[in-house]
């Protein structure tokens, strides 16, 4: 996929394959073996991550949000939708200023230098986070709240549909009337896995070594990202696992 450049208003969708080299006015640090340059692996780690930082520019300066978002490809464009309370003066936020940020990230994990070929190291993180820049729309009109509603709750839960059309009309709407809903139409996508691609293979197979095992699952999932994306010596594989 060619990342589109915010200014031109490039469209972001599944008709691009890869993500191109760095561009002057990159908004993330990532040196060129940390790069994700594929578009689907981006659109694919979005997907698995969904549970998203949403970032606004105020007057007041940066305002986040942590929410659910569904990813969606429509149109050859790509599409991010969620909700917040309507007591969350976020929605406000992108109403004065659609222009913003949204940033999946995934497992990460603590990477000792013990792993190591040579005593002359130090420590680091891995970790993946991809960074999806677009323009908002704000809505608070009930049968696009009941969308958004029906494409979260088959992600999420799809028993619960059944429960929510017990309830009554009454309390549903009650519910629809504290939130507000968005969608952000992505102009741009920066994605980076740090994954000790700059060590050598052995090494690699170390730090996953040392990471897979650990109950907590932050940790675990860095060694399982790292083999999704062929790093180590063992073979067979499968891209995409994590």
């Amino acid at each position: 996929m060619q990342r589109p450049s915010v200014k031109l208003r490039v469209p972001c969708g599944p008709t691009h394959s890869t993500l191109p080299q760095r561009e002057a006015e990159e908004s993330l640090y990532i040196p060129e073996h940390f790069r994700v340059r594929e578009y689907a692996t981006a659109i694919a780690f979005m997907g698995a991550n969904p549970f998203a930082i949403l970032v606004s520019s105020t007057m007041d300066g940066p305002f986040a949000t942590h929410l659910p978002l569904v990813v969606r490809e429509v149109d050859d464009k790509l599409i991010l939708r969620g909700h917040v309370a309507r007591a969350n003066p976020h929605w406000r936020h992108l109403e004065q200023q659609p222009e913003c940020l949204v940033i999946f990230h995934g497992p990460h994990a603590y990477i000792s230098p013990t792993n190591y070929a040579t005593r002359e190291n130090v420590p680091t993180w891995n970790y993946g986070a991809v960074h999806a820049y677009g323009t908002a729309r704000v809505f608070s009109a009930p049968e696009e709240l009941l969308g958004i509603l029906n494409e979260l709750v088959p992600l999420f839960e799809p028993a619960y549909a059944e429960q929510w059309a017990s309830l009554s009309q009454a309390y549903r709407e009650r519910m629809l009337g504290h939130i507000v809903g968005f969608e952000i139409a992505v102009t741009k996508i920066e994605g980076k896995f740090k994954l000790s691609q700059n060590r050598t293979r052995e090494e690699q197979e170390n730090v996953i070594e040392s990471l897979i095992g650990a109950a907590d699952t932050a940790v675990s999932g860095t060694a399982r990202l790292m083999q999704s994306q062929g790093l180590g010596t063992k073979a067979g594989r499968e891209k995409g696992k994590a």
